[in-house]
């Protein structure tokens, strides 16, 4: 009788060792290495859109810029080498002897200021270049770390703990197999000594490995099927650098004043070229960039900033004759910025590449493969973008909802370039449906729902949702 019951007690420990093991590795297996591709990735994004232009994409060779491998190592400060990518021009004139070294090889060249990067963006930035540098796919690339900030990671405790995790699995198993033979040899049964190879192979641990992959399979693809055409992070380079944190942030322009649309229309439009002229007929150079990307609304839609004025049958101009206009503008107020004698400055070298590499940006930034000429509308890159049999309003979020611009798009007023951040997935609107209340105080539109409004008064309702009016109804967002 008590040999039965220990019996039947060691093999009932042994399938909770199994399941023990199950659920401390598996959470492991599914965090290893995430953090720093996931750097990487923004990384990469960033130089796209702010040093891609510039540099190579190799790292190792020369472009308009230098050859950024091995940047930190030359550089050796990394509160200097971030100083100088946000504003080169002011380490120059501090007399940092990289930032003059470099100004030296390659003026007169103005690298673009960077003044709303933070700290782990460029991280972010530089660790993609390490990574790109070394052929890619994370090849033998450390943490970049912020100036000043100790270097720190996850990666080793996360690849310590699913050591000993292993080893206690391993354990686990010959533990298992040593009671095997104790109760096989307390049966009468010939038992032979097993080894390191007879319990990894056996039954136990390969059934464990093959229980492991399918799970593991199938939360890869099941996370990859559900995340299928989401574009949450989502951030293109655009054919003007415009940011919303100089226009909707610093300048506090209010976002309907450019997507006029969102108020009175299902689309929240894309502003056209006349509404930014509205402000920069009068406002002709950048706070960042100068003249480098607000000359490319100008080239677009016409107007000369040199005169003032719109330049007639503009449409039928060619492109060397629009370039003449515009680079006139460029070595203008680029020979002013310099202080340099007006009697020479149009014959000056200096002068003429300035104007040549930024028309040629221009002309590159407005020429697409379906627009082959400078004149005409900006093709933007569109940001959000919700599957063709989803029904989506702006009037009746904005305007009847009265919610803001940040609910969905995030703090837009932040954002040097635009990005999609949230979801935007069903499940994200379904659960923002039944957790949002609904203002009826002072909206007309409301005004229907007389039930709801009577169960306020008497108190028996203290709020009505979306989803209580019918915000989980299929047929309100799909066709």
């Amino acid at each position: 009788m008590t040999d039965h019951f220990s019996i039947q007690f060691f093999y009932s420990m042994r399938s909770n060792f199994l399941k023990l093991r199950l659920l401390y590795i598996l959470p492991f297996l599914f965090l290893s290495g995430a953090l720093s591709a996931a750097d990487i990735a923004a990384g990469k994004t960033l130089f796209s859109n702010n040093c891609g232009t510039c540099h190579a994409k190799d790292m190792k060779s020369k472009l308009t810029g230098p050859p950024l491998s091995g940047v930190q190592a030359k550089w050796g400060d990394d509160k200097a080498l971030y100083s100088w990518i946000r504003n080169s021009q002011a380490s120059i004139a501090a007399g940092q002897p990289n930032a003059v070294a470099i100004w030296n090889e390659y003026k007169p060249t103005v690298m673009t200021a960077f003044p709303n990067l933070k700290d782990d963006e460029i991280a972010s930035i530089l660790l993609y270049v390490a990574d790109a540098a070394n052929g890619g796919g994370n090849k033998g690339t450390a943490v970049v770390a912020k100036p000043g900030a100790k270097k720190s990671g996850n990666g080793l405790m996360y690849g310590l703990v699913f050591a000993l995790l292993a080893g206690l699995a391993l354990a686990l198993a010959r533990i298992i197999s040593n009671l095997n033979r104790t109760v096989a040899a307390a049966e009468g049964a010939n038992v032979a000594p097993t080894t390191l190879v007879d319990t990894l192979t056996s039954k136990g641990v390969i059934g464990f490995v093959v229980f492991a992959l399918i799970v593991l399979g199938g939360y890869t693809t099941v996370n990859n099927a559900i995340s299928l055409g989401r574009s949450q992070e989502y951030a293109p380079s655009q054919p003007i650098k415009f940011s919303h944190a100089t226009h909707a942030g610093i300048q506090k322009i209010d976002c309907q004043y450019c997507h006029d649309g969102a108020r009175r229309s299902k689309h929240s439009i894309i502003p056209a070229t006349n509404t930014c002229m509205n402000c920069h007929k009068a406002i002709t150079k950048g706070s960042q960039y100068g003249t480098a990307e607000i000359t490319k609304i100008f080239a677009s839609i016409g107007f000369d900033p040199n005169t003032g004025k719109y330049i007639p049958n503009y449409d039928n101009l060619k492109e060397e004759q629009v370039a003449e206009v515009y680079k006139t503008w460029i070595a203008t107020n680029y020979a002013a910025d310099k202080k340099l004698d007006p009697a020479t400055a149009a014959a000056s070298k200096d002068v003429k590449l300035v104007a040549d590499a930024q028309w040629n940006d221009i002309a590159k930034s407005l020429k697409t493969e379906i627009k082959d000429k400078v004149q005409g509308p900006i093709q933007w890159k569109r940001v959000h973008n919700l599957p063709d049999h989803v029904y989506f309003n702006h009037a009746q979020h904005v305007t009847v909802g009265k919610v803001t611009c940040q609910k969905c798009h995030g703090e837009v007023e932040k954002m040097g370039t635009l990005k999609q951040a949230s979801p935007l997935s069903m499940g994200w609107c379904v659960n923002c449906h039944r957790e949002t209340e609904v203002k009826f105080k002072d909206n007309d539109y409301y005004k229907s729902y007389a039930r709801y409004h009577e169960e306020i008064k008497k108190g028996t309702r203290e709020k009505v949702t979306v989803e209580d009016i019918g915000g989980l109804e299929c047929q309100k967002c799909h066709y």
